[in-house]
């Protein structure tokens, strides 16, 4: 990683005040636990239930059995962080469960995921072709693309495609192989095929229970709807009307968190299923606070700078912020580019 601007004071006293909230408390984790895996198993439970009645009534409790199915990924998301647990071996275990429910690959996920960690919001190191949703393009970097290089650029960022289509695929076929796991990385390819064995084993013993057509009406339709949930989600935390983006070297690590994250003030019942994770720029301000720890340490990152929320409103809008104009000094959309 390039040198980084030194720290402020102020910066220090904001990451010393999230820092505080950064150590799992063992008996919220084990509660978080119960409250997470037991209504995604029972939504599942009652849509099987529910195929015997009507497959419309099984489609209709797929929403909220998804929604149920981002909060179990929340507590993956928290172990590949190393925050959900104090103990290594429990956060190891723990995600990999996750992982048969979300059917995301614990290991390959997590490093993904480090990546990420490393340069969002730095136009500098963004826009390496496998993350299209926390990236984006400066206005002149994009206009000075070939006409076939915009359409596709833009093709694959249209909200429909990028979360409405695209998010199902990733989850239920990209995840399957480990499309960017380098070579010679043994252990995180052997442990995507091992999660791959592990599944096939699982729904295999699904299907001669209950029937493939059964298993399928009840599962991808699960999957489809937290898939397009989380992405969404991923897709506004840091493309936002308001965000900051730096380059040039100018990126520095407290403000790309606090001015390039977002605080999206969801509704309790959503902030709960969400695992709190609306508190993203407290997240990216220490990413070993756990998630039940987040809203409390909002509260002392508040005291000190002042960020403003992001409404449902503004988030249902925020998919088509995709390019950095340098000009204006804020995000836009394809239409506004302009040299």
């Amino acid at each position: 990683m390039e040198p980084q601007p030194p720290a402020t004071p102020s910066d220090i006293e904001l990451r010393r005040a999230a820092g505080a909230f950064a150590r799992p408390v063992a008996w919220r984790s084990i509660v978080q636990l119960v409250t997470s895996f037991g209504p995604f198993l029972a939504g599942c439970v009652a849509m099987h239930l529910a195929f015997g009645v009507s497959v419309w009534l099984t489609l209709a409790l797929a929403i909220p059995t998804g929604a149920l199915m981002v909060r179990v990924f929340i507590v993956q998301h928290d172990c590949g962080h190393g925050s959900f647990f104090a103990s290594r071996r429990a956060n190891a275990l723990v995600g990999r469960l996750c992982s048969l429910c979300t059917l995301t690959p614990f290991l390959s996920w997590g490093r993904q995921h480090a990546l990420h960690h490393a340069e969002w919001n730095n136009l500098d190191r963004s826009d390496r072709g496998s993350d299209i949703y926390s990236s984006c393009l400066t206005v002149r970097a994009y206009l000075d693309l070939s006409p076939r290089q915009r359409l596709l650029h833009r093709l694959v960022r249209h909200p429909l495609l990028a979360n409405l289509v695209l998010p199902p695929l990733v989850f239920l076929l990209l995840y399957r192989v480990p499309f960017d796991t380098p070579q010679g990385w043994a252990r995180e390819r052997r442990s995507v095929h091992l999660t791959n064995a592990a599944l096939l084993a699982l729904f295999a013993t699904l299907t001669l229970l209950l029937g493939w057509r059964e298993v399928l009406l009840v599962h991808v339709p699960v999957v489809t709807v937290a898939s397009i949930l989380g992405v969404w989600l991923f897709t506004l935390q840091h493309r936002f009307p308001g965000a900051r983006w730096s380059g040039r070297g100018s990126w520095r690590y407290v403000d790309a968190a606090m001015d390039g994250s977002s605080w999206f003030d969801l509704p309790p019942v959503l902030q709960w299923l969400t695992g709190n994770i609306g508190f993203h720029h407290v997240h990216h301000l220490n990413q070993r606070v756990p998630n039940y720890r987040l809203a409390a340490a909002h509260e002392a990152v508040q005291r000190l700078r002042v960020v403003p929320p992001l409404g449902l409103r503004a988030g249902l809008a925020a998919a088509r912020l995709t390019l950095w104009d340098e000009a204006r000094g804020r995000l836009v959309r394809f239409r506004d580019a302009r040299a």
